[in-house]
């Protein structure tokens, strides 16, 4: 009977430590950094250049006579500012980035919703067009100005990024800002905030392009290395 006991035990004590080092191997599988296998910010930070890019030159009029039709955007606007800037704004949600996460949807909506203003299905243009220039340019103000206040809380949560990438919202900030003056002066289209708030866009945007590059560009890729300060 000792005997037997004391080979039960034996059997109990090798099962336990067994199943001890299964729950110990398991917990370390869990509780293992995730390293993601990709980045999505060059793919946020090129929609948001090249769309910011072409309204900026749109607004400056460079190349655009006045009243010109914006509806060389729309598509832009939807697929490539709108969608893949979300895209890629969900992705960076889910390798945990909040900031970028939460900046690129953002900015993606933002396209998402000027894209509905251009699209004459939505009706929202033909109901602009159909108020008194005004009321009309006092709503695109009301607008642009939410952006602004917008533009502004991400300006400042990115201080401690780098400068490149803190300069993109900075620029961005003012070029909504001059939009917003440019729709409550009631000046008529491509007025000098606007063209001002052109400006603004284009050095945002080629400054997204360049960081774009910055983490686009790698040694098993090319030669050329850009710092990003």
């Amino acid at each position: 009977m000792p005997e037997i006991k004391a080979d039960i035990e034996t059997m109990t004590n090798q099962s336990t430590a067994s199943h001890n080092i299964d729950i110990e191997a398991l917990r370390t599988l869990l509780h293992q950094p995730y390293t993601p296998k990709f980045n999505p910010g060059p793919l946020g930070l090129s929609a948001f250049g090249l769309s910011t890019f072409v309204a900026s030159v749109f607004n400056l009029g460079v190349g655009f006579p006045d009243g010109a039709p914006t509806s060389v955007l729309t598509g832009l606007a939807i697929f490539y500012g709108g969608l893949m800037q979300t895209i890629a704004g969900l992705l960076e949600f889910y390798i945990g980035n909040n900031l970028s996460a939460t900046t690129l949807t953002s900015y993606g909506g933002f396209w998402l919703s000027y894209g509905a203003i251009l699209i004459p299905s939505f009706g929202i243009g033909a109901t602009l067009a159909a108020l008194p220039a005004e009321t009309a340019q006092n709503g695109l103000g009301v607008f642009l100005l939410a952006w602004t206040i917008y533009t502004m809380i991400i300006w400042l949560g990115t201080l401690r990024v780098s400068k490149m990438y803190s300069f993109i919202w900075a620029m961005l900030f003012f070029n909504f800002l001059f939009l917003t003056i440019g729709e409550f002066s009631h000046l008529g289209t491509n007025n000098v905030p606007t063209r001002i708030a052109g400006g603004f866009g284009i050095v945002s945007s080629l400054l997204a392009w360049y960081c774009c590059a910055a983490l686009l560009y790698t040694p098993k890729t090319t030669f050329i290395s850009l710092p990003l300060a």
